[in-house]
């Protein structure tokens, strides 16, 4: 499931994640993309993962065409997880964002938000 968290607004897209992402949750997804990229040039994203499974095959797949399709869009990518695996997931999105993509532990959520908001 994917949740809009309220501190979304302007140029910044804050989300929060948990269980498996669907596709029903990308199409929730782009058109906060679509609407930030035509009033700003670059977007900052907070993406926060709490009990997160992954992705269904078909919501994965949306992933990384919305990862290559955006790649230059993004300014900022806050990823805010409890696992290590969402770490090293955050290492390999750095590959798709010429933006600057950081890893913060679920205790550092507030850190994250101010990172993002600078």
């Amino acid at each position: 499931m994917l949740q809009i968290l309220e501190q979304t607004e302007n140029n910044i897209i804050a989300t929060k994640a948990s269980g498996k992402l669907t596709e029903v949750d990308y199409k929730k997804l782009l058109p906060l993309l679509k609407n930030a990229l035509g009033k700003h040039s670059k977007i900052r994203w907070y993406f926060e993962m709490v009990d997160f499974e992954g992705w269904e095959l078909k919501a994965f797949w949306e992933d990384v065409k919305s990862d290559t399709k955006h790649a230059n869009d993004f300014d900022k990518v806050a990823m805010v997880g409890e696992k290590k695996w969402e770490e090293k997931m955050s290492d390999l999105m750095g590959f798709f964002s010429s933006g600057e993509v950081k890893y913060f532990d679920i205790s550092e959520k507030e850190t994250a938000f101010k990172w993002i908001k600078k």
